[in-house]
Formats: structure tokens, C-alpha cells, sequence
């Protein structure tokens, strides 16, 4: 059980990066004119989703299994909150942020619609939200590993 639940708790650590990551950017980012936000959008972030995408996934799959397992001790509290926040991280993803990529996939500087402000502040909303999600979730799972006796 130690094993999973340090398994759980890197996959959350990495779940956590880069939505921070967006967020620590997106003061920056919202300074950038058009052409040259999607040039980061297109090049920058290109093959990020297969990474932390995967690891979303595998932070939501390994929580699961560590509240199915720990359900009978009553220690479910945390692992549920976690567990529900990484499949909330990937219902924004769905709703915020997937639009977004597969709308600017098309583009080019010449392009580019006017309303491509409204597509960036709709992406980082999307980052924001799950930012807060994963803290949520790796806080509530780091709590959880203070109370638990390492086995």
C-alpha cells in the first residue's frame, strides 16, 4: 500500500506542474498580440497534451484505486475529493480547453480571427480552473499521507 500511495503522490505532484505553470505564464501571455500568441500556442505547447494529458489520467486512475482500496478503513474523504477534482480537471479540459486547440490548429497569423482574444482568455480560464483542481487534489492527498502510518 506504501508503494501505490507514493506512486499516487508523484503522479499528483506532476499533475500539478504544469497547470501552475500556465498560471505563473499568464500574465505574461496576456500581453502578446495575436500572431505572436499563436505562434506559442502552435510551437511552444506542441506535444504537451500526450504528456500531462497522460498524467492526468494516470493521477485520476492510481486515486481511484487507492480510494478503492483504503474504502473499507473509512479513509476515503481525501482520496474522494482528489479523486473528484482529477476528473473535474478533465471535464474543464473538455470545456475550456480542447475547443480552443482544435479551433487554433487552423490558424495562421494571416488568419487569425479578431475575436482570437476571447479563444486565449478561454484557454487560460480552462489552466486557472485546473490549477486550482490539482492543488485541491495534491493537498488534500499530501493531508492524507500525513494521517495514514506508512506500511
Amino acid at each position: 500500500m506504501a508503494a501505490l500511495r507514493t506512486i499516487n503522490l508523484i503522479l499528483a505532484f506532476i499533475a500539478t506542474t504544469a497547470p501552475l505553470a500556465h498560471v505563473l505564464e499568464l500574465p505574461s501571455k496576456l500581453t502578446l498580440d495575436g500572431p505572436l500568441w499563436l505562434a506559442v500556442q502552435q510551437h511552444l505547447y506542441r506535444g504537451w497534451g500526450a504528456v500531462f494529458g497522460s498524467v492526468e489520467i494516470a493521477a485520476l486512475a492510481s486515486t481511484g484505486v487507492v480510494l478503492a482500496v483504503t474504502w473499507p478503513t473509512g479513509a476515503r474523504r481525501a482520496y474522494f475529493l482528489a479523486f473528484a477534482c482529477y476528473a473535474a480537471m478533465i471535464a474543464v479540459f473538455f470545456l475550456f480547453n480542447a475547443p480552443v486547440n482544435g479551433a487554433l490548429d487552423g490558424w495562421t497569423a494571416a488568419t487569425l480571427p479578431t475575436n482570437w482574444s476571447t479563444y486565449r482568455l478561454r484557454w487560460e480560464i480552462g489552466h486557472a480552473f485546473a490549477a486550482v483542481l490539482a492543488v485541491i487534489a495534491f493537498v488534500a492527498l499530501m493531508r492524507q499521507w500525513e494521517r495514514e502510518p506508512t506500511k
